[in-house]
């Protein structure tokens, strides 16, 4: 259902370096960019997640109650992209765990303070 996800920055060399590291983590890569905004994913049609500068030119700003959620194949890649995201910078928001019988995830800041969870569904 999702195309993409939108996540602001105010340092696009920093969070291109940070997704960069990370999304590769999950087999995802740099796909395509329009000067402002990086997409990322693991294939063209396939749902991305966008880095980039606002449009209108202000400073980007966290969104209170927003928070995109990246599915993984795997319990283990949930535990390896959360410790990946805490080594290239990210602020602790929730360590892997079970929330619910069918949901196992953890959570994390980017360097920008967007919220970020990396789950295994099901």
């Amino acid at each position: 259902m999702l195309a993409y996800v939108t996540l602001g920055t105010n340092d696009i060399e920093k969070a291109t370096a940070f997704y960069d590291a990370l999304l590769g983590e999950m087999g995802a890569k740099r796909l395509f960019d329009n000067g402002r905004l990086y997409f990322y994913g693991t294939a063209p049609g396939a749902p991305m997640l966008a880095i980039g500068g606002p449009y209108d030119g202000q400073a980007a700003t966290v969104g209170n109650g927003v928070m995109p959620a990246i599915a993984t194949p795997d319990k283990e890649a949930v535990d390896r992209v959360y410790a990946k995201a805490l080594e290239l910078g990210a602020a602790d928001e929730g360590a892997p765990g079970n929330r619910m019988p069918t949901f196992y995830g953890a959570y994390f800041r980017d360097p920008d303070g967007n919220k970020i969870c990396i789950c295994k569904l099901g």
